[in-house]
């Protein structure tokens, strides 16, 4: 067995990563594509590895000089007209290499697991090609494969379909040919190929035309869960730098992102905190019926928005400000307002972290499950010199949750003392008797003045993608100073038809709300029996655990992300957390996700117990 490697590219997308050096020599959290491609060929028994160089060729050249030496054999082939040909003439130009022995092909441009090539040389087929199930993030040759494995067809990008993905496998560029296969099969069509199309071409286009035969030569190795990436620029690197981090960098590389983990394939995210139950497919339908509207048209402006906001939430238009998440409404209110603060920790810190630290009274729980009262915050709070009071209810990270006719009293309290009362009741949806926890009524509202409520409608109603969030308040003056200082055209178009469509989906709300209380509670009871965390109930969408010794929150984050692709949070150093004890926050999520972190946290126990 050999292995050739083509790596003549130029990797212009990777702009200045790519001036002085080929593509193969970028470095993943310190590591060149290409030392790590050699490392994992060095640990087989290979004949040789022939590389195919083009573009900085001698750099590369230069770059590995004699350090393979005493596990390599390798040898070059150049391309010298790199920059007006594409990879089927770089494969063609070591085609004699090709038909000398069994061959692993491969891209330079990879980053994957050690299993892969273990894995595709220990299959006993001998024409094989490995297979990732398609992910949005995927780009290039895609295949279609049939019941026993046989590709059938290579999907080009003119002729990719999106209506048909779920059938979609992407190529991982890593392919096993035998000789046989080579000389008999892929080198005369690769001759006939280039002859009648050309060399600016892909080689993937001969196995296609191979594909089409119905000959069955060549067969799908699908990876599984298997971790990948395909490098073409710096977003890719970036991403690449996540999915293969070391231990001690791991955390860093993935809550630094503050999301987008759509494009991890198959990570399981337990960090963000939405409905998994809503929308509805149906809404979801409709959305998507009017996708190109939405897309090519200019969304309408606050005067608008405030009126379809008031519509869909049930708040009369004077009160109600949307924004473009709450985030935007929380830096508008807390940049606006004076005087000291009272903050409850630990909690959601996008509150104080906007306002100044000189200013902040806070409370911290004494209870060991950081449950507090109504009546704890205004005994608290009762000799303190404060001009505002900030609530999280349910708070964020305990699940805390106080009762609606309790925190009506605390409103009454704060208005008998001139204190502004800020609810952020982004997570009451997810209490029992959610329907009618809510404090978005105008009656409410126009009962207790001073009082400011805030929800982020990503959370409850499983949209973040949408960034779309209210503030209301009877305090026209301060709605109106919002309305002011956001932009006018602060949510766009999809955000704004969300709302407008809200109402017509309601009751599939309520639904999913409902289906969410029940698996929540199952949830809490399957995580009651991994015996090294004491979970803390919770009315929100999420469960703060303790976890206790031996274990550390920050392994278990480790552990679950290597092993099982499922991303925790530790939190560990939240502010207002006992600092002698260790924590994380389990978001829920459906019945079947839960279930396979369950798995997976009962598995981390019986792999520590079997060390």
């Amino acid at each position: 067995m050999q292995a050739i490697i083509l790596a003549a590219g130029m990797g212009r997308r990777l702009a200045e990563l790519t001036r002085d050096n080929t593509k193969c020599m970028v470095e993943v959290n310190g590591v060149s594509l290409i030392d790590r491609l050699l490392g994992q060929l060095a640990r087989q028994q290979l004949s040789r590895v022939v590389i195919v160089i083009g573009y900085k060729g001698k750099e590369l050249k230069d770059y590995l000089g004699h350090r393979y030496d005493d596990r390599l054999k390798i040898e070059f082939v150049e391309n010298p007209v790199y920059d007006r040909t594409n990879n089927i003439y770089s494969l063609a130009l070591a085609k004699e290499q090709l038909q000398a022995d069994d061959t692993l092909l491969l891209e330079s441009d990879l980053v994957f697991s050690d299993r892969l090539i273990p894995m595709i040389l220990e299959d006993p087929r001998p024409n094989l090609a490995l297979v990732a199930k398609y992910e949005s993030w995927m780009d290039g040759t895609m295949v279609c494969i049939d019941d026993e494995y046989n590709i059938v067809n290579f999907i080009s990008k003119d002729v990719f379909s999106y209506r048909d993905i779920d059938t979609y496998y992407k190529t991982v560029n890593v392919y096993k040919f035998s000789q046989s296969f080579s000389r008999e099969k892929y080198v005369p069509f690769l001759d006939a190929y280039t002859r009648a199309v050309g060399n600016n071409e892909y080689y993937e286009n001969v196995l296609r035309l191979i594909s089409l035969l119905n000959s069955h030569d060549l067969k799908a190795l699908p990876i599984g869960q298997e971790k990948w990436y395909e490098i073409d620029d710096k977003q890719d690197l970036d991403i690449a730098e996540a999915l293969f981090a070391d231990e001690k960098d791991i955390l860093r590389k993935y809550y630094g992102r503050y999301g987008g983990f759509w494009r991890f394939p198959q990570m399981l995210d337990y960090c963000y905190l939405v409905n998994p139950f809503f929308p509805s497919q149906r809404m979801v339908d409709e959305m998507q019926a009017n996708f190109p509207t939405l897309l090519t048209e200019y969304p309408s402006g606050m005067k608008v928005n405030t009126l379809i906001a008031s519509k869909s939430f049930g708040v009369s238009e004077p009160y109600v400000v949307p924004g473009n998440g709450a985030a935007e409404l929380i830096k508008v209110l807390m940049e606006n307002t004076k005087g000291k603060t009272g903050f409850v920790r630990p909690t959601f810190e996008e509150y104080p972290n906007r306002y100044d630290a000189d200013c902040q009274v806070t409370f911290i729980p004494q209870d060991k499950d950081y449950r507090y009262s109504a009546d704890d915050l205004m005994a608290f709070f009762a000799d303190k010199d404060i001009s505002q009071l900030m609530l999280i209810n349910p708070d964020n990270p305990s699940g805390n949750f106080i009762q609606k006719s309790d925190v009506l009293r605390l409103a009454s309290w704060c208005d008998e003392r001139g204190i502004r009362l800020v609810v952020d009741e982004s997570f009451v949806d997810f209490s029992h008797n959610y329907a009618s926890n809510s404090l978005l009524s105008d009656a409410i509202l126009e009962a207790h003045p001073r009082m400011v409520v805030m929800k982020s409608i990503s959370k409850s109603f499983g949209v973040p993608g949408l960034r779309l969030g209210i503030m209301a308040s009877a305090s026209k003056e301060l709605i109106a100073l919002a309305k002011k200082e956001v932009s006018i055209w602060n949510l766009n178009s999809f955000a704004e038809y969300f709302m407008q469509i809200y109402n017509k989906h309601e009751q599939d709300y309520l639904k999913a709300c409902e289906k969410f209380v029940r698996e929540r509670d199952d949830f809490e009871h399957q995580l009651r029996t991994i015996p090294f965390l004491r979970v803390m109930p919770s009315e929100a969408n999420y469960f703060l655990c303790e976890v206790l010794p031996p274990y550390s929150a920050s392994a278990i984050v480790v552990y679950m992300l290597k092993h099982h692709n499922i991303l925790t949070r530790d939190c560990s150093r939240k502010p207002g957390l006992d600092t002698a004890c260790q924590y994380m926050r389990i978001a829920v999520r459906s019945h079947e996700d839960n279930a396979r972190l369950v798995k997976a946290m009962k598995q981390m126990e019986q792999d520590v117990h079997g060390k």
